[in-house]
């Protein structure tokens, strides 16, 4: 098994798709071999990740393709994990970016993957973490995260990414002052898409307006306007990550927040390997028939006994 492991893994840092494929797959299902994987990894090439996120019909996925199409045209690598809602029936992803996604998927430059969120509270795939470090493995420029843009998955890509682009749209104009707090906190950089639409410029007037007035040393979050439809302003944008990327290049400190939740939840299922669900349940069900029955109670006196 430690031979098949290294050797999957000196196929993805040669840049093999099939094999980055293949690891995926383990890590996502917890195939065997999965932790062996993981512990072998190393960020051999340090691509940089660019969290793309922001309320549904933002047009991510478009503006993901515009910028595919001009790290392309530069002769980059890319990355990209597309995270989809989950289908409540076999968590499977819902949309298919790989189908909105499909001119480029045979692309020799570009590897895909669509993941489900599975039901994750974030909005972001349960081992979206362990993805991206495999990612990294391989020889890309760019590795881009694009979140299903619900409940707490702008915070936790914040902590993922090394640059998270926000994107609104003209409708979101009445909702800014409403998310101020939250966005103001993980977004490097805005984006106005659809920038053609009524209201987008007093949209981003108000944005412009935001990030003036917390202003850091002097120095704004740039607020890019893009039609990504018609890759209006997606240079700008790029430039914008691109100079982002060049003046910060440590770990920011919701990574290191990311990182150690992630790291305690390894602990938690490690402490928990012991502990029979079925095991459990069926205590439960002999306790709850006595009418003095504290579920506090239980529990200490069911984890004094597995100890």
């Amino acid at each position: 098994m430690q031979g098949k492991i290294k050797q999957l893994l000196s196929e993805i840092q040669s840049g093999s798709y099939n094999a980055l494929a293949r690891a995926i797959t383990i890590v996502e299902n917890e195939l065997p071999g999965y932790e062996d994987l993981l512990l072998e990894l190393q960020n051999t090439h340090q691509a940089r990740v660019l969290g793309i996120t922001g309320p549904p019909g933002a047009g991510k996925s478009t503006l993901v393709n515009a910028l595919l199409q001009h790290w392309i045209s530069k002769g980059k690598k890319i990355a990209v994990i597309a995270v989809d809602p989950s289908s409540p029936f076999n968590y499977g992803a819902l949309l298919g970016d790989r189908i909105r996604m499909s001119e480029f998927y045979t692309n020799p430059n570009v590897f895909i993957r669509s993941l489900a969120s599975r039901g994750a509270l974030g909005g972001l795939h349960p081992k979206i973490i362990e993805i991206t470090d495999l990612m990294k493995a391989a020889p890309f420029d760019l590795i881009l995260v694009e979140t299903v843009g619900v409940g707490q998955s702008e915070v936790e890509v914040a902590g993922l990414a090394d640059c998270t682009v926000v994107a609104l749209v003209p409708e979101a104009g009445d909702e800014v002052q409403t998310l101020k707090a939250g966005i103001m906190e993980i977004a490097n950089i805005f984006v106005v898409n659809k920038a053609d639409r009524d209201a987008a410029e007093t949209l981003y007037r108000n944005l412009r307006i935001m990030v003036h007035e917390k202003a850091h040393n002097g120095k704004e979050i740039p607020v890019v306007k893009t039609i990504a439809t018609e890759s209006t302003g997606v240079s700008d944008l790029a430039e914008a990550v691109e100079q982002y990327f060049a003046d910060h290049n440590t770990a920011p400190e919701k990574r290191l927040h990311l990182l150690t939740e992630k790291s305690w939840q390894i602990i938690q299922a490690r402490k928990m390997q012991s502990i029979s669900k079925s095991k459990l349940r069926n205590e439960l069900a002999t306790a709850l028939a006595d009418s003095s029955f504290n579920i506090y109670a239980f529990t200490k006196r069911f984890e004094q006994d597995i100890k």
